[in-house]
Parts: C-alpha cells; sequence; structure tokens
C-alpha cells in the first residue's frame, strides 16, 4: 500500500481490522458489515460526531462482539481501538 492510498481496513467504530478494506482508496464504503461492533461501513459512519457517538454507545454497553468467532483469544478492547484511523477517533 502507498503513502497515497487511502484505503481503510479498520472500522471506525470499533477498529476491528481484519486487512479488508471497508473504504477504497476513493473514501467510498464497501458496505461492510462488521463483525466485533456489527456496524455497516457508510452507514452512519460518515462525520465524527456520528463516529464517536456510536462507539462511545457500543462501549457503554459492554464492547460486546456481535460475532464472538471472529474475535481472538487475547483481544484487547484498547488495543483495538488504537486501529481506529486518527481522524475517526
Amino acid at each position: 500500500m502507498s503513502m497515497d492510498d487511502k484505503t481503510e481496513t479498520a472500522c471506525r467504530i470499533c477498529g476491528y481490522d481484519d486487512g479488508e478494506a471497508v473504504f477504497d482508496e476513493y473514501g467510498v464504503p464497501k458496505y461492510v458489515i462488521c463483525p466485533c461492533c456489527y456496524n455497516e461501513s457508510g452507514i452512519g459512519d460518515d462525520n465524527v460526531s456520528q463516529v464517536r457517538e456510536l462507539r462511545g454507545y457500543w462501549v457503554a454497553s459492554g464492547a460486546q462482539w456481535h460475532d464472538p468467532k471472529f474475535r481472538s483469544a487475547d483481544w484487547d478492547l484498547l488495543t483495538q481501538l488504537a486501529n481506529i484511523p486518527p481522524e475517526w477517533r
């Protein structure tokens, strides 16, 4: 991936990142449902205030995984949240 490539692979809400694009290099959403927080890229995550509100709700609700089979044994919430691109924190 070049420095000019703007492809996003991390969920803007929870930071889950499996390496697959959720927004392409042009910022167009792929409409992928996150197996962790269940947010769909491109739905409600197009401005920082919405992203923060959704993240706050998810964390306040216990940061539960929608599909636990994707959760690694050594999963750590703060490590995952650190994957969120800086402009969406």
